[in-house]
């Protein structure tokens, strides 16, 4: 007699109590981190993907920020997909108004629009340990599922207001420069700048002519270098066109140029001294140029602390501002802002019509990086994870107990050279867990918490050589640093070392499991079907009895 056949079931998804992901991934944000996650998914056939954002387009930083002056501070030979290079920028430093649009045709061409959700703000996410899923909650209380998360919500997007006395009672108009709009007049005005970072020297030239008068509040001054920029011409975008390697080229010049400037400078403080020492002689230089006749200004815009400490910037004008009769540079404590104006220790009140803060962003604290909640196992919060233990990441992207997420900025990922390179990287690693645990057969990949722990002490020996433990940093205010002393910004290797990582690091780093309750499930199918069969009840004996009984 021949063996019983088990009843062969249908699967009903409704009655197994299997549940299910909505999406693959979901991705929390549309600017480049966004963006560049989504291409790299689509390349690698991922296309049950969906972005949410909580703005109406893409562009993040350079969609909200529209300050008076605002460009990037890399080449845009550099600051950009290697994959997708634009022919036809102005000018070298391009304005942000052409690194919008350059995001928007990025999106449009590579096919991400239709998978983003515009208008929707995320609440906080929840890892279901049973079954491998993330819930994702709205603020309108809307949840969506997915199995994997990536936090591409960007590091620039809270702006960071002083603590200042009597802020909430100044009685004009007060603007942050993550917030200007174009209704802002500041024609014959009289105008404070709160900040001299980055953005000040950019926005700061290109306001003083307009106003009555300009009060610039500096409390850190800023190393600045010559910027090699201008605008190019029609020939040679028509050479780029018609000879992309000829601008692939120019690109691996700028991005060399720019990995010793903000990187190799940076993170290898200790074996080269000498390329800070020179970048310092040449601000110092630059400043000394455009303000020849205003020596009594020399010691004021000359930091105290090492050029790398905070982030250095480029301006041929910025200097040559305070040299203007209708703007002066102050450099005595604030006291306090008053209805109508600024006190400074010295007991001076200077009477305003505008105020505009240019005091950067919130980057490594509580509740901003990312911007929501992260509940992974155990109802570990991530904010509390990082607040008790130092802020770390395997590989600036992964964290243990928190399966299948990933952050595209997270601790130490960013590299100084470009940050569309940190985007390609961080995508290409966390698109091979993705394919890893599909190729497994599993529901989840989660960082090995031995990895990731030797990761970190690397990255504290590495941060041994690099200026910020060496170079009076102490007193640079810089955004580099958190509030355990570390600076977790910049990730202390190369870009070619990144890369090189995220295409090759060994995916026998993370751990790879079936989510409990679809082991469970897949358990009481075999019982079932066991039960269901045409067997005698004595079904618990072992095989070679019942082979034996119904004949082989």
């Amino acid at each position: 007699m021949n063996m019983p056949v088990f009843p062969q079931r249908k699967p009903d998804h409704k009655n197994t109590g299997v549940r299910k992901p909505e999406h693959e991934v979901v991705i929390i944000g549309a600017g480049i981190s966004g963006i560049g996650t989504a291409i790299e998914l689509k390349n690698q056939g991922i296309e049950n993907f969906v972005i949410l954002e909580r703005a109406a387009d893409v562009g993040g930083t350079w969609r909200d920020n529209r300050y008076p002056g605002i460009a990037v501070d890399i080449t845009s030979f550099t600051y950009s997909f290697s994959f997708d290079q634009k022919s036809n920028w102005s000018r070298v430093f391009a304005p942000g108004a052409e690194l919008y649009q350059y995001t928007r045709g990025a999106a449009s061409k590579f096919g991400v629009y239709p998978h983003i959700r515009f208008g929707v703000e995320v609440e906080n996410t929840r890892f279901d340990e049973q079954w491998h899923i993330w819930e994702v909650t709205l603020k309108s209380g809307e949840t969506i599922t997915a199995r994997h998360i990536v936090s591409a919500s960007g590091g620039l997007i809270s702006p960071k207001l002083p603590d200042i006395e009597g802020l909430d009672n100044f009685e004009g108009e007060i603007v942050h420069t993550a917030r200007w709009h174009s209704g802002i007049d500041l024609r014959n005005k009289r105008v404070a700048v709160i900040g001299t970072g980055a953005t000040a020297v950019q926005l700061i030239p290109e306001i003083a002519q307009q106003v009555k008068q300009l009060d610039v509040y500096q409390r850190t001054p800023i190393w600045v270098l010559k910027k090699p920029d201008r605008n190019l011409p029609a020939w040679l975008k028509s050479a780029f066109r018609l000879l992309p390697a000829l601008q692939r080229s120019v690109r691996l010049a700028t991005d060399t140029i720019s990995e010793t400037l903000m990187v190799i400078s940076t993170i290898y403080y200790k074996q080269a001294p000498w390329i800070v020492r020179r970048c310092e002689q040449a601000a110092i230089a630059n400043m000394q140029e455009q303000l020849p006749n205003r020596k009594d200004l020399w010691d004021k815009l000359t930091p105290k602390y090492g050029f790398g400490c905070k982030r250095p910037t480029f301006s041929n004008e910025y200097f040559k501002t305070f040299s203007d009769a209708n703007v002066e540079l102050v450099t005595t404590g604030i006291d306090r802002i008053t209805p109508r104006g600024i006190r400074t220790t010295d007991g001076k009140q200077r009477r305003i019509d505008v105020l505009i803060l240019a005091t950067g962003y919130k980057t490594f604290e509580k509740g901003n990086l990312p911007s929501y909640e992260v509940f992974g196992r155990d109802k570990l919060e991530l904010g509390e994870y990082w607040e008790e233990n130092r802020f770390q990441a395997y590989e600036g992207l992964t964290i243990p107990k928190f399966p299948n997420f990933y952050i595209m900025l997270g601790p130490y990922a960013l590299i100084g050279t470009s940050y569309f390179k940190m985007v390609e990287g961080n995508a290409i690693h966390l698109t091979r867990c993705i394919q890893e645990a599909k190729k497994r057969k599993t529901t989840c990949a989660e960082v090995r918490e031995d990895v990731h722990n030797r990761y970190f002490q690397d990255i504290l020996k590495r941060q041994q050589s690099t200026v910020f433990l060496n170079h009076n940093c102490a007193q640079s205010n810089s955004y580099y640093f958190d509030i355990h002393g570390d600076a977790p910004m910049l990730r202390p290797s190369t870009s070619v070392e990144m890369l090189w990582r995220a295409r090759h690091l060994p995916m026998n780093n993370y751990g790879f499991s079936k989510a409990p309750g679809l082991k469970n499930l897949a358990e009481e199918s075999i019982q079932e079907r066991i039960k269901s069969a045409s067997i005698t009840p004595d079904i618990q004996q072992p095989i070679e009895p019942i082979k034996s009984k119904y004949g082989s």
